[in-house]
């Protein structure tokens, strides 16, 4: 069935083919790929067959591994997905360790997530950082249920809240660090997109206005005004926008672009004023 499969991925092109064919049988059969190789023989029964059919199809329709198996593993967490939410990217693991380094140096830090989607980076970082007050706002009340549920499956305690950017946190609250992970993703750039991408996972979570960057513009005024003094912003980007975004970086200071384990620039972080 596997080396079927292989050969079948292959012919459509899907990545990693073996890997993939791998990782959903196991999925199929409710056991990791371990278990394949222990029980390399094991014939799979008539239901076995059916399931697994029906996710090759869905796969080959380019349908994303994580929204087939409804998991993505985030920070070496479990992290429920769906077609609602964006599925969590490892380069974004980078924007959580940063945040995490910052909060160390505090006692009890307040931070916010905006933007949360899936909540993959706010239960992340209330998971690593147990002493820290932890808040996430997104538009989408659809992504704020899978947010709170893997806040619930993962035994943490965020503050969730329904609106726009920093809105709901306007008239009440200040941050010690706010991270972010808007789309920022031109109408041009989502049309090349790969399948996988536009045809599976929310425009919303992707699309951005102006050249990608026009959630920021909107968003770094909010954030200038709920950070304390010497407060940290950390935010995701797109390869191409670095030099641009840092030159948005007005109020800030100690302005950094980072880049990413393959060397493109994915982040920046500056402290306020």
């Amino acid at each position: 069935m596997l080396e079927w499969t292989r050969g079948y991925f292959e012919k459509k092109g899907v990545p990693a083919a073996r890997l993939e064919a791998e990782l959903l049988l196991a999925a199929v059969l409710g056991h990791d790929r371990v278990y394949l190789y222990a029980n390399y023989d094991k014939p799979l029964n008539a239901q076995e067959c059916k399931l697994y059919r029906e996710v090759i199809l869905r796969r080959v329709h380019h349908e994303p591994y994580a929204y087939i198996t409804g998991q993505k593993e985030f920070m070496s967490l479990k992290m429920n997905v769906n077609n609602q939410v964006l599925i969590p990217r490892p380069e974004t693991e980078m924007l959580v360790e940063e945040a995490l380094q910052a909060a160390a140096a505090l006692k009890s830090a307040r931070i916010c997530d905006i933007g949360t989607g899936s909540g993959a980076i706010a239960v992340s970082l209330a998971y690593y950082c147990p002493s820290a007050q932890v808040y996430a706002s997104d538009i989408s009340e659809a992504a704020l249920a899978v947010a709170a549920e893997n806040a619930r499956i993962n035994n943490v305690k965020v503050d969730f809240r329904l609106g726009d950017l920093l809105e709901p946190f306007m008239s009440e609250e200040s941050f010690d660090i706010i991270v972010a992970n808007l789309p920022y993703i031109s109408e041009a750039e989502y049309q090349k997109l790969m399948p996988e991408v536009r045809k599976h996972e929310p425009p919303q979570a992707l699309l951005a206005p102006e050249d990608g960057l026009g959630l920021y513009r909107r968003f770094l005024p909010q954030a200038r005004e709920l950070l304390y003094s010497k407060g940290y912003l950390f935010i995701e980007i797109g390869y191409t926008q670095g030099v641009k975004a840092a030159e948005m970086m007005q109020g800030f200071n100690e302005v950094r672009v980072r880049r990413d384990y393959s060397g493109k620039d994915r982040m920046i972080q500056a402290r306020k004023v």
